[in-house]
C-alpha cells in the first residue's frame, strides 16, 4: 500500500464508500480509496455467474434509489457511460388467479386496484407531490425537516406496520401489492416502520419508474469510480484492511463497513462504551439468492409481468406476512416471498441473443445454510408454469457465501443491519452523530448508518459531510432538491 500523505482514507468501495470518497475529493482533499477485492463496487458488481455471455448482478439489481439519489443526481455520471433503462412497469405482483397488480403511473395503478382505487390515490398522491421537498430529509439522519407538514404527512403512515397500513384497503390486490413493497424492509410486516420502505418504493415508481443500469449494476460503481479518479482521487484494490496499522497517515478515515468489521479493524482504538454499543448491534434476516441462465423469458401467466423489471412472488398479504414472520423466527417457510428481477427483457447486453437471465432471492434466518433453490423455483413455477424447463444454468448464494463475497453481509444480511424501530434512529449507536465513532478522526459511512440500506450513497455523503466539518472546517456540496 502507498504510504504517501493523504488527507483522508476511505475503506471499502460500495456505493457509500465511493460517495464518501467523491465528497471528500470534491472538497479539495487528497483521498485514498481502498478496496479488499480486485474490483470496486461492493454490492454493485456484475459477473458471468452461470454460463459465458450471461451477465448477472451479484447483489443489487434494480435501482430506483440510485437514479433519484439526491447526491448521485449532482454528479455527471452519464459522462462515464452510466445509462439507466426503465421498464414500462416498475413492478408486478401476480396472484393465483392469473391476474396481477402492477405499478406504472399512479392513475393506471389505482385503476387496476378496483375498489381500492380511490384509497390508493389518496394515500400516494400527496406523497408523490411533496417528495421533491422531503426526499433529502427522509434520506438523512434525524433532524428538523425543512417542510414539517409534508414530512408529517409521510412520516405518520411510514411509521405504521405494513399490516396496519394495509387496512386502508379492502381488496387482496392492493393489500398484496403493499405487502410486497414492504417486504423489502427484510423484517416481519407487523413491525413498526415497515410501511416506510414500501411507500418510498411506490413513490419512486410513480415518479420515474424502477430503472436498471445498462450492462449491469457494475456500471454504477464504474461511473462513480471514474468520476472519483477524474477529480484526482487515488484507488488501490486488492488491499483488505484488517487493522489501523495498515493505513497510511491521514487526518480522517471513513469505513464503509458494519459494526462487526469495525470492531475487528479498530476495536482497540474505540472507547469501551462505544465497543459495547457496537457489540449489541443487531443484524437481520439473511438472503438465499439464485441466478438463472434461461433459454427463453419466464412464462408468467399474467401477461403484465413481461413488462415489469421486478416481480414480487408471494400472493396475498396474509401469505407474505406469514412467510416473513416465520423466517424472522428461524424457520424456512414452504412458500417464501421471492423478489425477482428479469433485467435481460430490457437490456440485451445481459445474455446471448434470444436467451435471458433472471435474478431472485428470498429471506432466510440469519446465517442459514439451508438450500432454498427448490422453494424459490417452486414459487416462480407457481406463477409461471413451465419456468423450470427454460433453465439452462443456475448459480446460488447461501448466507455464508454472501458474507464471504462481502463481509458487510453478516449472516447474509444485505441491509447492513436490522432497520427496525429500535435501530432506525440509533444506527449503529446512540450518539449525537451516527457517523462519528468514539475515536476522533474515525467515521462510519456504511449502510449501518442513516438512512440505511439501498444504493443511494447518502450514508457516505452524510458521513463525509460530518468529517469535512469536524476535521477540516469545510462544507460538503449541497444535495439535489427538486
Amino acid at each position: 500500500m502507498s504510504k504517501s500523505a493523504y488527507d483522508a482514507v476511505v475503506v471499502g468501495s460500495g456505493p457509500n464508500g465511493l460517495a464518501a470518497a467523491i465528497v471528500l475529493q470534491q472538497a479539495g482533499l487528497a483521498v485514498l480509496l481502498l478496496e479488499g477485492k480486485n474490483e470496486l463496487g461492493g454490492g454493485l458488481r456484475t459477473a458471468e455467474l452461470t454460463l459465458p455471455g450471461f451477465r448477472h448482478d451479484i447483489c443489487s439489481a434494480i435501482h430506483p434509489l440510485a437514479a433519484t439519489s439526491p447526491y448521485f443526481q449532482t454528479l455527471p455520471l452519464a459522462q462515464y457511460g452510466l445509462e439507466y433503462l426503465t421498464p414500462p412497469m416498475a413492478a408486478a405482483h401476480p396472484f393465483n388467479d392469473g391476474t396481477a397488480a402492477v405499478v406504472t403511473s399512479l392513475a393506471d395503478t389505482a385503476h387496476g386496484l378496483g375498489p381500492d382505487a380511490e384509497a390508493y390515490r389518496s394515500l400516494l398522491a400527496p406523497l408523490i407531490s411533496s417528495w421533491p421537498g422531503i426526499a433529502s430529509d427522509v434520506l438523512s439522519p434525524l433532524h428538523w425537516p425543512r417542510h414539517p407538514l409534508d414530512m408529517a404527512r409521510f412520516g405518520l403512515p411510514a411509521l405504521l406496520p405494513a399490516t396496519v397500513l394495509a387496512r386502508r384497503f379492502r381488496g387482496e390486490k392492493a393489500k398484496g401489492l403493499l405487502a410486497g413493497m414492504a417486504a423489502h424492509a427484510i423484517q416481519p410486516l407487523g413491525n413498526l416502520t415497515t410501511s416506510a420502505i414500501g411507500l418510498v418504493l411506490l413513490i419512486a415508481a410513480h415518479r420515474g419508474g424502477w430503472p436498471l443500469p445498462r450492462g449491469g449494476s457494475q456500471a454504477i460503481a464504474d461511473a462513480l469510480a471514474a468520476h472519483f479518479r477524474a477529480l484526482g482521487g487515488t484507488v488501490e484494490t486488492g488491499t483488505f484492511v484488517r487493522s489501523l496499522a495498515q493505513l497510511p497517515p491521514a487526518k480522517a478515515v471513513l469505513f464503509d463497513v458494519t459494526p462487526a468489521q469495525l470492531l475487528q479493524i479498530a476495536g482497540h482504538s474505540l472507547s469501551s462504551i462505544y465497543q459495547w454499543q457496537l457489540r449489541r448491534y443487531r443484524y437481520g434476516m439473511g438472503v438465499f439468492k439464485v441466478d438463472w441462465a434461461l433459454a427463453a423469458p419466464i412464462p408468467f401467466t399474467a401477461p403484465e409481468c413481461a413488462q415489469a423489471g421486478t416481480v414480487h412472488l408471494g400472493g396475498t398479504l396474509a401469505e407474505i406476512a406469514a412467510g416473513e414472520r416465520a423466517a424472522a423466527r428461524g424457520q424456512h417457510p414452504d412458500k417464501p416471498f421471492v423478489l425477482l428481477a428479469q433485467q435481460s427483457l430490457f437490456d440485451a447486453s445481459r445474455a446471448p441473443a434470444g436467451q435471458h437471465t433472471a435474478w431472485a432471492y428470498c429471506h432466510v434466518p440469519n446465517g442459514s445454510r439451508v438450500d432454498r433453490t427448490a422453494a424459490i423455483e417452486q414459487q416462480v413455477e407457481r406463477f409461471a408454469p413451465g419456468f423450470r424447463e427454460r433453465i439452462i444454468g443456475r448459480h446460488t448464494f447461501d448466507t455464508a457465501q454472501m458474507e464471504s463475497y462481502n463481509p458487510n453481509y453478516v449472516g447474509g444480511d444485505i441491509n447492513g443491519g436490522l432497520l427496525d424501530i429500535r435501530q432506525l434512529f440509533t444506527r449503529p449507536a446512540l450518539r449525537a452523530s451516527p457517523y462519528r465513532t468514539s475515536q476522533r478522526g474515525l467515521y462510519l459511512c456504511s449502510s449501518a448508518t442513516p438512512p440505511g440500506g439501498g444504493v443511494h450513497g447518502l450514508c457516505g455523503y452524510h458521513a463525509a459531510k460530518r468529517a469535512l466539518r469536524d476535521m477540516f472546517g469545510l462544507s460538503a456540496p449541497p444535495l439535489f432538491v427538486g
